[in-house]
């Protein structure tokens, strides 16, 4: 166990300088010392992008992604009551145009990349009247290293008007969600072309609209298979930075994070209350990553994060996957104009009405891309998330004992313990302590909250795992 270094902050002290951010204090710093947390996005956590990611986020563009927007619009409904079987209308036209340019991503990745389709027949249920053929578009790119560990991006295809049953009239569903799926579908494309060290999953759901079908389906075969999606993202509604008052915000992304998790079991919830840990679920460990790697000069995005699952009165693609007790998030524009959402296409007192793709902004899902593409990248590339943390609860002591299991990636390089005051939102110090399992700092449990995260050989960090009581 690595001995506590004489420059660390004793415990007496600690509330008081983890409120003070110092000048030229390092990001990290030296094995066994405390670093503060620097001003700036990411805090002391925060992660730079290094030349490989920032060549990858150069790459992603928005004339393409114009381009898929427009072209899923053209199908004039994509609702997932419309017609399967012809070529140019309907769900099942777009469903196919998605899956060959998925085939044309794959075609370039070396074998590393698979596109299918996911399909099932949905039972008469609510808002599906009659049984019907619910598909999702799944390319999955292989890891090279962790092939077993996944992290998905999700976007819906499905598309609908004001009457959520309505599956003729023309519904081109250009920011709900051809956005998110443009988003999808790039990332697939400028990632084909690479090798990331876990799996990555992309995938265009269907069903949305009518209830969540499609990312149900995917969920609950994650979960079957015994998939370790240590990840999950869903892109809805990114296509615009314009509010209804006509205000704009175009550097702002909303990331929902519910803190309570929707799978937690009474026991776990026992635990939860007796050590506070509202603010420490998987999701928002993984929110606090995203602010990390993803708020930066790069992306040239502030990462607003949300502490609730979803918006009033409605939910995402990311619930399922909360709900099968996997980290799930949602990106969401920052202000919605509802003129342009689930609305028939109309003139109305001299207002267009309906979700058109001049309603769009390019450059601004281009940029929320970019986000995602840098925490997917950065997620797949570093260690996994550690597993089995606890804080030793055997003896009353005023200092913490933290364990934990050792991962197995081969280019693991070691451990950093981080911590805050419990009204902190983010992470305010780390410390290196090597490649161990153990650690002891000189500091009370009762008065901080602590967490753990793996480093490799190259720099990249993973999520921070919360540590639970126990020996």
């Amino acid at each position: 166990m690595p001995e506590q270094s004489a420059g660390m902050p004793r415990r007496r002290t600690v509330l008081a300088s983890a409120a003070v951010t110092a000048a030229g204090v390092p990001l990290i710093a030296p094995a066994g010392q405390a670093a503060a947390a620097p001003s700036g996005g990411g805090g002391a956590t925060g992660q730079a992008p290094d030349r490989e990611l920032r060549k990858l986020l150069q790459e992603i563009d928005a004339d393409r992604i114009e381009a898929t927007v427009r072209r899923l619009a053209a199908f004039g409904t994509r609702h997932t009551l419309s017609v399967q079987d012809d070529p140019e209308r309907g769900i099942g036209a777009a469903r196919d145009w998605i899956l060959a340019e998925m085939k044309k991503y794959a075609a370039v990745s070396g074998g590393r990349m698979t596109a299918e389709l996911q399909s099932y027949i949905q039972e008469p249920a609510s808002r599906i009247p009659v049984a019907t053929r619910i598909t999702n578009v799944v390319a999955t790119l292989r890891g090279s290293v962790a092939p077993d560990r996944v992290y998905v991006v999700a976007g819906h295809y499905d598309s609908r008007v004001t009457d959520v049953m309505d599956a003729t009239s023309d519904a081109p569903g250009a920011d709900d969600d051809a956005s998110g799926v443009a988003l999808v579908m790039e990332l697939a494309r400028v990632m084909a072309k690479r090798r990331p060290a876990a799996t990555i999953v992309f995938v265009a759901v269907a069903g949305e609209e009518q209830g969540l079908y499609g990312s149900r389906y995917a969920a609950t075969q994650f979960k079957a298979a015994g998939a370790d999606v240590q990840g999950m993202f869903t892109n809805d509604i990114i296509g615009s930075s314009r509010a209804d008052d006509g205000t704009r915000d175009p550097y702002t992304v909303r990331l929902f994070t519910e803190g309570v998790p929707t799978s937690e079991t009474p026991a776990q919830a026992n635990t939860r209350r007796s050590v506070g840990g509202e603010n420490d679920s998987a999701t928002r460990q993984l929110a606090r990553f995203v602010s990390d790697v993803g708020d930066n000069d790069v992306t040239g995005m502030n990462v607003r994060v949300v502490y609730r699952r979803d918006r009033y009165l409605r939910g995402g693609d990311h619930i399922p996957f909360l709900e099968q007790g996997y980290p799930a998030a949602r990106f969401t524009e920052p202000a919605e104009d509802f003129a342009h959402q689930h609305q028939d296409v109309r003139v109305e007192d001299g207002k267009q009405y309906g979700d058109l793709p001049e309603f769009c902004d390019f450059d601004y899902i281009a940029r929320v891309t970019r986000v995602n593409g840098a925490v997917l990248w950065t997620l797949a590339q570093a260690p996994g998330t550690p597993r089995e943390a606890r804080i030793v609860t055997s003896n009353l002591t005023n200092d913490t004992e933290l364990k934990w299991a050792l991962g197995t990636e081969p280019d693991l390089a070691g451990y950093e313990v981080v911590w805050r005051g419990t009204t902190e939102s983010e992470w305010t110090h780390v410390i290196k302590v090597g490649l161990t399992t153990t650690h002891t700092v000189d500091l009370s449990k009762d008065n901080v909250f602590f967490g753990v995260r793996a480093v490799n050989r190259d720099g990249k960090r993973s999520p921070v795992a919360f540590p639970l009581p126990g020996n």
